[in-house]
This record gives C-alpha cells, sequence and structure tokens, in this order.
C-alpha cells in the first residue's frame, strides 16, 4: 500500500506527497524497531537476573543446585500461572487493541517481555552463556536481513503468510504430540520447520507492518499500528531464536 502511494504521488506530480509518505513510513517504521528491540533486551535481561537470582553455583561457577525461587520459577506451579498470564496479555492486546492508548499497549507489551524473560531464563539452564550469546547474534543477522527483504521486495507476501500461518498451526500441534512421544526424530524435523516457519513470517510480518502504515493516521492510531508491530516482529524474533538454539546450542 505505501508502496502505491508514492508511485501514485510521482505519477501526479505531487513530490511533496511522496517526500511526505517516505518519511512518515521511515519515522514509522523506525518507531516499530525500536519497540521491538527495547522489548528483546528487555526480556534477555530479566531472563539472565532471574538465571543468577535462581541457581546456587559452586566454586567453579557449575549449577549445584536451584534456589527457593528457582524452585518456583523451573518446576512450581508459578510456571503455569507465568504461561499463562503472557498468553492472556497477547490475546488481550489482539482483540482491545482499537481501545487502548498506545502508552498502555506499549506498557502491556513491556510487560509480556518481561515475564517471558521470566519464563525464558530456563535456557541458561540447558545451554552454556557462550552458545546462547553466539546463537543471539546470529538470530539478529538473520532476523535483520529477512526483514529487509520483506521490506524492500516488490512481491506480494501474502500468499506465502498464510501458508506459514497454517504450517505454525501444525507445528504446534506436532510440539504437543511430541511432549508424549519424545521422538528425537521429531524433535530434529520440528527445529528445522520451525526455523524455516519464523524466517518466512519475518519477511511477511515486515511487508505487513508496512503496508498497515497510512500518511492518513493520527498518532493514536500510528501508535497503536506502531506497538501491534512491534510484538510481531519480538514473537518472529523470540521464536527464531529459540529454534536455532536447538541446532546451535551447546548443552551444559
Amino acid at each position: 500500500m505505501s508502496d502505491f502511494d508514492r508511485n501514485v504521488a510521482a505519477r501526479g506530480g505531487y513530490a511533496g506527497q511522496a517526500v511526505e509518505v517516505d518519511a512518515g513510513l521511515r519515522a514509522y517504521m523506525i518507531r516499530v524497531y525500536n519497540y521491538m528491540a527495547a522489548g528483546v533486551a528487555l526480556t534477555g535481561l530479566v531472563a539472565w537476573a532471574t538465571f543468577n537470582a535462581a541457581v546456587v553455583t559452586g566454586p567453579t561457577g557449575a549449577i549445584t543446585g536451584l534456589t527457593a525461587f528457582g524452585q518456583a520459577i523451573f518446576s512450581g506451579p508459578l510456571t503455569i500461572v507465568l504461561f499463562l498470564a503472557t498468553l492472556g496479555i497477547v490475546f488481550f492486546m489482539s482483540f482491545r487493541i482499537d481501545k487502548l492508548q498506545p502508552s498502555t499497549a506499549l506498557m502491556l507489551f513491556m510487560g509480556y517481555a518481561a515475564l517471558l524473560g521470566l519464563m525464558l531464563s530456563s535456557v541458561f539452564l540447558a545451554y552454556t552463556g557462550a552458545s546462547i550469546t553466539r546463537t543471539f547474534f546470529i538470530s539478529a543477522a538473520s532476523f535483520g536481513a529477512l526483514s529487509l527483504y520483506g521490506y524492500t521486495t516488490q512481491r506480494d507476501l501474502s500468499p506465502i503468510g498464510s501458508f506459514l500461518t497454517m504450517g505454525l498451526i501444525g507445528l504446534i500441534l506436532a510440539m504437543l504430540v511430541n511432549m508424549f512421544l519424545k521422538s528425537s526424530g521429531l524433535e530434529f524435523a520440528i527445529s528445522a520447520i520451525g526455523v524455516l516457519i519464523f524466517a518466512g513470517l519475518t519477511a511477511w510480518d515486515t511487508q505487513r507492518i508496512k503496508e498497515m502504515y497510512s500518511v492518513n493516521d493520527d498518532g493514536t492510531i500510528a501508535g497503536r499500528k506502531a506497538v501491534m508491530g512491534a510484538l510481531a516482529l519480538y514473537l518472529d524474533f523470540i521464536n527464531l531464536f529459540l529454534f536455532l538454539l536447538r541446532f546451535m546450542g551447546d548443552r551444559r
């Protein structure tokens, strides 16, 4: 939609309008990426702080046990509460975004990122810090390239997006089944498919977020769109990182 607006403006001689759309779109996308990056940073900081508060280490730095807080976070009923809380925030934002102020939506997004950080602190129990750091930077580079493609391509990614959405549903069902089967072969397939799905979703979501922009949006509508766009890209990045970690992470 944004490309269409610029082309129409150029053909009609409205150079000033084209410049306004370009500047507005650029500012809107920067806002989306800034929100998304802030959410990822908050998740990482909370996850690291939670891990350090949850484990007991020996003289060599090896993990020797869990604190009471760690037992509650990693194995107690609080785990279910955290899962339901994060799920509830996403559904609430999705269904009520038209009624929320941008500042409230942003606060909910940051709250979601913090709660997810509590849940994801468990990855530090399973993988070494060096492999987590390495995978994070590889994920960031991959995400950047995929998002850039989604932003610049002239190809309509909507059909791919619909296919990936259906694939995501199938992936979730496969993960639920494998919780009972505990098949290593199925686990490998899930990890590989997960990387491909969220790589594709990153490009598609970027294009979709770009097309959501309208020069006629007021500050409130643009703010809501920016927060929801940031949430979509945040989820793409986090899931891409987690599935890559299954391949590249060195287990403790």
